[in-house]
């Protein structure tokens, strides 16, 4: 598949001059003065998109400064993936809520140890007086996976307006009971993330999509990440469409699958430039204080655990507050990853050794996280 060939230099607004454009070649730094594990990455996700087993982008930078980036596959039917691409973020998404969570903390305006009716009101007494700011954050609320409540989904899909996305779904939720008490167990929790932008809301005096807007996405310098409509998704050259996997082994787009707009807990878009400005400003402390900023990144409870063996995934972690650190031989690995149909989304940062990976694909995959992520986690803790 032909794609552009570009400078991930000039994407981060870095000096350099624009690579040139070969036929046949997938846009990105080459990577010339780099390591030999560098090198295996970029032959490997070569090979996997040779395959069709990759269509998506790639960008690894490395204490700050973009080393390799490549774009194979297409975006849609008339465009190739380039690095301009936007792609849904699927739970990705969750790190922006998490961190403007923790701004209100920070301004002293929520507290993790904070009870959910102490911010929005109309659930039942055993979830408004149990379970906590720091529950929702850990997936340790039971309050489970939004799609996954009688009638959700197929009513969510009908919804055209975003404030019904955003009310509709907390109504839902509002309706779901516990199996366990908060605390006492941990469940992957797409609901909870909703709850979370939902309290930024009602605590900001902003829509979420606003208030991540204007405290996240914009001091970070993430130029085009937004939370777009399916409308958009379905005219605007720029974003991937999504080529879900099917049972007779093609893929199909499956955009009117998915909900309107995206929520707190998934389906942002981004480009793998604009993550790599987010992983900055994080580390950085321009999102957070250092405080704040490292109550957000250590780890505090055992992540939830899949109902059986997770091919690619290490048995040593640690559930933060948005992201998983995973101890991957002796190195901490800590980011978040997605899916959805048609979606593989991953972003990690390695703090010991100075690494920042971005892999953003518009195909979905089985058992696990895609075999680029994979790799290139186990190349650069090895």
């Amino acid at each position: 598949m032909t794609t552009t060939r570009r400078s991930a230099l000039g994407l981060l607004g870095a000096s350099g001059a624009l690579l040139a454009t070969g036929a046949g070649s997938a846009s990105g730094v080459t990577p010339t003065s780099t390591s030999a594990d560098v090198r295996a990455i970029d032959q490997f996700v070569k090979e996997q998109a040779a395959q069709d087993q990759f269509s998506g982008s790639l960008l690894l930078l490395r204490r700050g400064r973009p080393v390799l980036a490549r774009s194979y596959g297409r975006a849609n039917h008339a465009a190739p993936n380039g690095p301009d691409t936007l792609f849904a973020m699927a739970s990705v998404t969750k790190l922006f809520t998490a961190v403007a969570i923790a701004q209100l903390a920070q301004a002293g305006k929520i507290s993790y140890t904070g009870t959910l009716g102490t911010y929005l009101s109309g659930f039942p007494a055993e979830i408004a007086d149990t379970v906590r700011v720091h529950h929702l954050l850990t997936h340790t609320s039971d309050l489970g996976d939004t799609f996954t409540i009688p009638g959700y989904l197929a009513e969510a899909l009908t919804w055209t307006d975003v404030d019904r996305v955003m009310n509709g779904t907390t109504d839902y939720i509002r309706r779901t009971s516990l199996a366990f008490a908060p605390g006492a167990g941990s469940r992957y929790s797409n609901a909870a993330y909703h709850l979370l932008g939902a309290i930024v809301a009602q605590v900001s005096g902003k829509s979420y999509y606003d208030y991540v807007r204007e405290h996240v996405l914009r001091p970070a310098g993430m130029t085009t990440t937004d939370f777009y409509t399916r409308p958009h998704w379905h005219t605007d050259p720029r974003i991937a469409h999504p080529y879900a996997k099917q049972p007779s082994g093609g893929r199909a787009d499956t955009i009117d699958q998915r909900l309107y707009v995206g929520t707190p807990s998934g389906d942002a878009f981004t480009t793998c430039a604009d993550m790599a400005r987010f992983a900055l400003a994080l580390q950085g402390s321009k999102l957070l204080d250092r405080v704040y900023t490292g109550i957000t990144l250590g780890g505090k409870v055992p992540p939830p655990q899949p109902p059986g063996p997770a091919p690619g995934v290490p048995p040593v972690g640690f559930q933060c507050y948005g992201p998983v650190t995973l101890l991957v031989r002796d190195q901490w690995v800590t980011g978040h990853g997605g899916g959805a149909p048609g979606t593989s989304t991953d972003f990690q940062m390695y703090p010991d050794r100075e690494w920042v990976t971005v892999i953003l694909s518009n195909y979905d995959y089985d058992g696990g996280p895609p075999p680029a992520v994979v790799k290139t986690r186990d190349v650069l803790t090895a």
